[in-house]
């Protein structure tokens, strides 16, 4: 479920939410009954990144909204390490195509290890846990053959997710 909303988490994680996306204003006690009934988070710090833009266009006519919207921001990075330390699954996203371009999931990653995942962790959370959690194969015979080739392992180095060395979808080398 896309929500910015913080009235809705309660009422949406009661009714059996498996996932949320955003999740702007998740509280402590959110985060643990998350950990505890399985709901997902995929936090897209990017797209919160935003809310200052926002904000200051709304300054004028809406200065208490602009001001929640920067705290929202400011305080996000927290919301996303109390989950991963909550016990939160979490999986990388960007909400790309309205406000956001596409090709941004590498920078989301590193914004997630930034906030306190485990390079690893942050690496899964937008490739082989998310492929698992979303129900597809891995790499298996006769599988999909989604692969990104990098030149350093990005487990060492998540700055390498930004230069691929080569894409391979459904098979097709495409870059």
């Amino acid at each position: 479920m896309h929500t910015f909303s913080e009235a809705a988490l309660p009422d949406l994680l009661d009714a059996g939410l498996d996932c949320i996306e955003h999740g702007t204003g998740l509280s402590t006690d959110l985060l643990n009954k998350m950990a505890s009934v399985g709901t997902a988070l995929v936090p897209t710090m990017i797209n919160i990144e935003t809310f200052g833009d926002i904000a200051d266009k709304a300054q004028q006519k809406f200065p208490a909204y602009a001001d929640h919207m920067r705290r929202l921001r400011d305080g996000f990075p927290a919301v996303v390490a109390a989950a991963y330390e909550a016990g939160v699954q979490i999986f990388a996203g960007t909400d790309a195509g309205g406000g956001i371009a596409h090709g941004l999931i590498g920078q989301e990653i590193q914004r997630l290890h930034a906030a306190g995942m485990s390079a690893v962790d942050a690496l899964a959370a937008g490739s082989w846990r998310a492929r698992d959690w979303l129900g597809l194969p891995g790499l298996v015979e006769g599988g999909l053959a989604d692969l990104v080739v990098y030149d350093t392992d990005p487990r060492q180095d998540l700055g390498v997710l930004a230069t691929p060395s080569r894409i391979i979808l459904r098979g097709r080398v495409i870059a």
